[in-house]
Parts: structure tokens; C-alpha cells; sequence
């Protein structure tokens, strides 16, 4: 089951890309911290990345907040 900051991150995701259909949120535990996973069509990088990093930057601003109301440790990757 996904917890409540993957299916923010995906919401977010969708809403942001060209081809919401390609977009994969996947979430694994390392070592108590919450690893979440953001994958998207190559031509959508530039879309959940922003310019300077700012979307991205706002993407894991939010999903810490999420962590934060989980009372677990979390972090985002997206992409390779």
C-alpha cells in the first residue's frame, strides 16, 4: 500500500507531465528512511525538474511536510 506522500508525489507528478500515463511513483524503505521514486517520460523531465530545480526543490518541500504528519524520515529521487 502506498502511503500518503507517494500518492501526493504521483497526484503532483500527473498534474505537472504531458503524459500523465508514464508517470511510476514506487516507495522502498532503507534503513528506516522512506525512499520514494519519481520516474517520468523523458520528454516530461524538464517539466517536474523546473528551471533552477524549483519544482523539484517544491516536490520534496511537500513531501516532507507529508513525512513530517507520518512521523517517518523520507527522501525523493527522481529519475536515474
Amino acid at each position: 500500500m502506498a502511503s500518503m506522500m507517494a500518492d501526493m508525489v504521483e497526484y503532483l507528478a500527473k498534474a505537472l507531465v504531458d503524459n500523465p500515463d508514464e508517470v511510476r511513483v514506487e516507495e522502498h524503505d532503507d534503513n528506516g528512511r522512506v525512499v520514494i521514486r519519481l520516474d517520468v517520460a523523458e520528454d516530461d523531465w524538464g517539466k517536474v525538474i523546473g528551471k533552477n530545480g524549483r519544482i523539484a526543490t517544491g516536490l520534496r518541500s511537500m513531501m516532507k511536510v507529508a513525512a513530517v504528519r507520518e512521523d517517518v524520515r523520507a527522501s525523493l529521487e527522481i529519475g536515474d
